[in-house]
């Protein structure tokens, strides 16, 4: 606002004016893009948390989150489901498994926190306890380790 004020008085002849009101532009620009990269970064970050944590948030991260940073979150995730459904013939592939190649298919695991029972794809289904060790298929229990529900147990 005071740019503007100054600019109606320079077109009226203040020249002295004119310093000013680029000094005050250069600074506005300069504002503009510190403002733009950090809100890039911002997305750059968000758009991370959902490899590292799968389709659904922790509420922790979700609140200091902005609505905004949240909708986008929810319209990368259906984007990114999109694709996936998209490639990989009829049942879609999954680009979020196997994020580390797998040196075995099958690992066991400790379970970290009561979480239920949980299915695996020849039907069997499995208990998950606290503190139950389990040796189950790498693929299907890789996203419960990045959720902090299951442990891989180095031998």
């Amino acid at each position: 606002e005071c740019n503007q004020a100054d600019v109606s008085e320079a077109k009226s002849g203040r020249t002295d004016l004119i310093f000013l009101i680029r000094f005050r532009h250069c600074c506005l620009l300069r504002n503009q893009r510190c403002v733009l990269a950090y809100l890039y970064d911002r997305l750059l970050r968000i758009r991370a948390l959902r490899w590292e944590y799968g389709s659904v948030l922790p509420t922790t991260i979700q609140f200091h989150m902005s609505a905004e940073e949240v909708e986008w979150f929810n319209q990368y995730k259906k984007s990114l489901a999109t694709y996936m459904r998209s490639v990989g013939g009829e049942e879609g592939l999954d680009l979020t498994q196997d994020i580390k190649p797998p040196k075995s298919l099958y690992i066991e695991v400790r379970c970290l926190r009561d979480y239920g029972e949980f299915e695996i794809d020849d039907g069997t289904t499995i208990l998950l306890k606290k503190n139950s060790q389990h040796f189950l298929p790498r693929w299907k229990c890789e996203q419960l380790i990045r959720q902090g529900v299951l442990e891989h147990i180095l031998s």
